[in-house]
Parts: structure tokens; C-alpha cells; sequence
């Protein structure tokens, strides 16, 4: 499969493109790139553990997957898992819903991911299954310029879960702001890209309003704090 980059779709923009959606910075940012270089972004895709109503890996509740994607202007479409799921299951949820993307004609599929090589072959690999192929707006863009340009643009996002052995637990439920990056200790990648750190975006250029949420209880759980996030009564 060939890597497409932004740069690399003249003549394809009316093409519709699936977002997969995390909920948080890399992908606020590397959606906000697709949308200004005019690609048409037909929607989100997430995956959300069965029973908990959370996003996967980030912990944060549905309820706030599904403001995103309101605030947004985008259809969201959920791939569910079980918890611990195991990578096989993953893979066959996750390409039936791919199956039924293609179908409705949607041939490519945008990722945040920065740096880590591994995980984009692994993408690839698995969208060449289905005769799809990769898009990744921010790749190999410097880390610390993307968290100095994430707060220029006026994005604003907590931190939701970090992992215990390479943050301080203080780091949970904090703004990303220039003062939070400024604070990551040494090794630590400005964008969390080695997972040191998972955020939820409620505010920026893709949205039509901010979300309103409110920080809940911090908690410790497999090696990572999360941080809970509740949406404000509107």
C-alpha cells in the first residue's frame, strides 16, 4: 500500500476520507489539517470497550465521544470491543466496520500518528487487507511544534490518562497548556507520542462551541492514572 500524505492527494480531495477519531490532541490537530487542505472528511471512527461506554485506552465516557462529534459536524460511527480485548477480536471488529465503510465507498482512511514506525506499518498492513489505504497528516512533524501550534490555534484539552511509570500522578486532569508542556519532565514527548499521556479535547478551530466539562475523580488502574471527565450541565 502506498503512504499518502497530505501533499500527496492533489486531484483526490473530493474523495471521502474516515477519520479515526481518539478524542484527543493528534487527532484534533491532524483532522483540523485535513479540513483546511479541503478534503472531505465523511466521518468519525472509534472504538468504545462494551460495558465500560468508554473510549478505548483513554477512559473517557461516551456521553463525551458523542458531544466531540456533535461540536464537530460529523457523523460518528463506533467499532465496539470487549474489555481486554485481545488483538484478534480487535482486528475483526475493526475490519468489519471497515468492510462497511468501503462499501459505502470510502477508500481512505486518516490517522494522528507522528513518529512511530511500527504502528503505521501495522495500519497500512491491516487497510491493504481490505483494499484500502493510509492517510497521515502529521507525520513526522516535530512534536514540540505541534504542541506549540495546537495552543496558537486555540485548541484547548485535558489529560485524561497518563501512564504511572513516566508521569507523576499530578499530571492527571491538567490543561495543555504552554505551562504543562513546559513542565513534562526530560524524555517525555511533547505529544505524548510513546503513550506517556492521552488528552480529551473539548475546544478549537473544529468545533462549532466549546464543551463544557468538569473534572471527577482521579483514579489508578493497570499502571495508568485516569483523570474522569464529566460533561457540564448545559
Amino acid at each position: 500500500m502506498t503512504r499518502v500524505g497530505v501533499g500527496m492527494t492533489s486531484g483526490r480531495v473530493g474523495e471521502p476520507v474516515l477519520f479515526c477519531w481518539s478524542g484527543g490532541k493528534d487527532s484534533a490537530v491532524a483532522l483540523h489539517r485535513l479540513r483546511t487542505e479541503g478534503l472531505a472528511v465523511s466521518g468519525l471512527l472509534t472504538t468504545v470497550t462494551e460495558g465500560y461506554e468508554r473510549i478505548s485506552m483513554h477512559g473517557v465516557r461516551r456521553e463525551l465521544l458523542l458531544r466531540q462529534a456533535e461540536e464537530i459536524g460529523l457523523p460518528l460511527w463506533e467499532v465496539r470491543i470487549p474489555p481486554q480485548c485481545v488483538n484478534p477480536v480487535y482486528e475483526e471488529r475493526m475490519e468489519a466496520a471497515l468492510r462497511e465503510q468501503l462499501s459505502a465507498g470510502v477508500r481512505r482512511v486518516a490517522f494522528g500518528d507522528i513518529f512511530l514506525e511500527d504502528l503505521r506499518e501495522y495500519r497500512e498492513r491491516n487497510l491493504a487487507r481490505v483494499g484500502m489505504e493510509a492517510i497521515f497528516p502529521i507525520w513526522k512533524r516535530d512534536t514540540r511544534e505541534l504542541a506549540r501550534e495546537f495552543c496558537e490555534k486555540g485548541f484547548r484539552a485535558i489529560t485524561v490518562c497518563i501512564d504511572a511509570r513516566k508521569l507523576e500522578r499530578r499530571f492527571a486532569g491538567r490543561e495543555l497548556t504552554a505551562e504543562f508542556f513546559g513542565d513534562l519532565p526530560k524524555g517525555v514527548d511533547p505529544c505524548g507520542e510513546n503513550g506517556e499521556f492521552h488528552t480529551f479535547v473539548f475546544d478549537g478551530p473544529i468545533f462549532r462551541k466549546a464543551i463544557g466539562v468538569e473534572r471527577g475523580e482521579v483514579v489508578e488502574r493497570e499502571g495508568f492514572t485516569f483523570c474522569d471527565l464529566k460533561e457540564k450541565t448545559r
